[in-house]
């Protein structure tokens, strides 16, 4: 089996079908290392680039429904093309990284790999791509509707003073909203935590 056809063969458990062998080809061409990586809380994605003649590296969460999958990969591979041109001499999502993000993206914008309501979002979305899907709210809502994790919810869905545990097994009680985000007491330390409405939470 080549490369391509192995890449092709991991990447259509995690993309829409219609972006694999595109993906896949530019795999190769890009020559990086893709690794999947179980859940991060604090990142979807990363891209590290060649040092000491290593190939650029890029890891994407594995628990992502396809359509954020795809967006964090192609986020990733901006970097490297980013890098391949400007190496260290421009910021991470400044103005460079923006446009290449925004020319790779380009191809894949359509009906026949996302649906309707991903696409509006993300539309909006890629006019100032920002360092992370997480910061729009907008489109990480939108994405978040396409999850399948029926246990999980959104801390926004809850009621006032309803106990819930995060992914580490902490326990909170949700309190009232400060400007974009809620006011969350911790039941053992009893401190207290600023949460995003979107955060990913277990109703105990």
């Amino acid at each position: 089996m080549s490369q391509l056809e192995r890449n092709k063969a991991i990447l259509q458990k995690y993309i829409p079908a219609q972006a694999v062998h595109s993906i896949a080809e530019g795999i190769v061409q890009f020559d990086f290392k893709l690794k999947i990586k179980r859940g991060r809380i604090t990142k979807y994605g990363d891209y590290r680039p060649p040092l000491k003649e290593l190939n650029h590296q890029i890891s994407v969460n594995r628990d992502l429904n396809k359509y954020s999958f795809l967006i964090t990969l192609i986020h990733e591979i901006a970097h490297l093309t980013n890098w391949n041109k400007h190496k260290n001499t421009v910021k991470p999502h400044g103005q460079e990284w923006k446009q290449e993000f925004k020319m790779l993206m380009r191809p894949y914008m359509t009906s026949e790999i996302f649906p309707l309501d991903v696409m509006n979002a993300l539309s909006r979305y890629m006019q100032n791509p920002a360092a992370s899907s997480c910061s729009d709210q907008n489109l990480l809502r939108i994405l978040k509707k396409h999850d399948d994790k029926p246990d999980i919810l959104l801390l926004e869905q809850l009621e006032s003073n309803t106990v819930f545990r995060t992914a580490n097994n902490r326990h909170f009680i949700k309190g009232e909203k400060r400007r974009t985000r809620f006011l969350c007491r911790e039941l053992q330390t009893r401190r207290q935590y600023l949460f995003s409405p979107l955060a990913e939470v277990y109703k105990v």
